[in-house]
């Protein structure tokens, strides 16, 4: 990368990220605040080429995504198919005895095309939050080595990771899909934690049905990530729990429903943005996450065989899904908050009447209406300087100045708005 694109580029002109002072959002190295818009891209490692990886990437970035999750590795030790990333049910693999639970044999030519692939990403301003090896349901169900391999095995690849793409933005994410309490999980926190020199985020993302505080009190642990299912129903009292939980980490619902994930239609469109914003109001004040039924397998073609109907867009392949609706909305996100001072602000219901919304008392408030209509506020906490935002595009509505600490907004209604106050805005 030559010089002049590292100054443009967000990491390297304001840093890696890491943990806010109040350990709840993410700043840049320079104290940048920052909200992370992730994408679910599980399977890109070991199935997409470059040629894809591109295109994946360039769209994320145009909507505003500034992540992606990925499992580093295909988890899956009873998975069976050619060693292709063209072919049906093909993949790479990045161990040659993980199919038996270990981790000593590595795949020197996967992890080079990996470098490349991260490479790509990063190109985009896409930081890869890295999952050693799943503990959950995986790629295609069949049995997981993450909950099989040895937790001194699974630190050593957790050291690997870092020594080979630790100089680079990253985010670790040494538990997925299980209840957290898996031996590796602390296992591998612990060696991130001594090697990581730039102390980059790591944390843990659960099963639906986990309690989502496993090793809360670790000082290797930054986060914790829900997932609320697959159902299509939005369950943002799971992030508001999380936010509760003591000593103080930073949270978000990690895996909401697939878009058009198992049924034509689930979790489609708006859904999507309303999840996102709900759930950043509750509490997951790290940043709101995506996924897409077909893409996140990377399924090759909408005709693909292998795969598990219930997690699949029916008919779609990982292009396909590239395009569902509700990636606008969420990648919105980043790009309506980008330049807010959003350091640590945390879910308050005392400023305004009924409506979500984060509040940094005397710096930003931002009220979250479905619905739009009028948007009542108390006190002084709240900057008198608004924006309000049609959050299905992301336009400006209109602007002003309230004439009292204690006056309303103005709307007619027709949401869903965000009403963004703080006297920072310009213009």
């Amino acid at each position: 990368m030559s010089r002049a694109p590292h100054i443009r580029h967000r990491f390297y002109r304001h840093g890696f990220w890491r943990m806010s002072p109040g350990k709840r959002s993410l700043v840049h190295a320079d104290g940048t605040p920052a909200v992370l818009a992730a994408d679910t891209a599980w399977a890109l490692p070991w199935r997409a080429t470059q040629e894809q990886c591109r295109i994946y990437a360039a769209d994320r970035q145009r909507k505003g995504f500034n992540a992606v999750l990925l499992m580093s590795v295909q988890p899956d030790m009873d998975a069976r198919g050619p060693r292709s990333r063209t072919a049906d049910e093909g993949f790479d693999v990045g161990f040659e005895d993980l199919a038996s639970g270990q981790l000593d044999q590595l795949n020197p030519d996967y992890f080079q095309e990996l470098d490349r692939l991260l490479a790509i990403l990063l190109e985009h301003e896409i930081v890869p939050v890295l999952q050693p090896v799943f503990q959950g349901f995986g790629w295609k169900g069949l049995r997981v080595a993450g909950t099989v391999v040895p937790p001194t095995g699974y630190a050593r690849y957790c050291r690997y990771l870092v020594a080979r793409y630790g100089a680079r933005p990253a985010i670790y994410l040494v538990g997925a899909d299980g209840s957290g309490e898996e031996p590796q999980a602390p296992a591998g926190g612990e060696e991130i934690e001594q090697w990581d020199a730039y102390g980059q985020p790591t944390g843990i993302h659960y099963r639906p049905h986990a309690a989502n505080r496993a090793w809360q009190e670790a000082t290797w642990l930054d986060f914790q990530w829900c997932q609320t299912g697959h159902s299509g129903e939005h369950v943002p009292e799971r992030v508001a729990d999380m936010w509760r939980n003591m000593p103080i980490k930073a949270v978000a619902n990690g895996e909401p429903t697939y878009e058009h994930g198992g049924k034509p239609g689930r979790a489609a469109g708006w859904w999507q943005g309303h999840e996102a914003w709900s759930n950043l109001c509750a509490g997951g004040t790290m940043g709101v996450v995506y996924g897409a039924g077909s893409l996140w397998q990377w399924r090759l073609h909408p005709d693909e065989p292998g795969h598990a109907p219930y997690f699949l867009a029916e008919g779609m392949g990982w292009r396909e899904a590239l395009a569902f609706e509700g990636s606008r909305y969420v990648g919105l996100v980043t790009q309506i908050l980008d330049g807010l001072p959003l350091t640590d602000m945390e879910p308050n219901w005392q400023v305004t009447l009924g409506r979500r919304g984060p509040l940094v008392p005397g710096k930003l408030f931002i009220g979250y209406s479905e619905e739009g209509g009028p948007l009542m506020l108390f006190g002084d906490q709240a900057p008198r300087r608004y924006r309000v935002i049609d959050l299905r595009t992301g336009s400006v509505l209109r602007e002003g100045t309230r004439a009292s600490v204690g006056g309303s907004i103005p709307d007619e209604g027709g949401g869903p708005l965000l009403c963004v106050c703080c006297d920072e805005i310009q213009g």
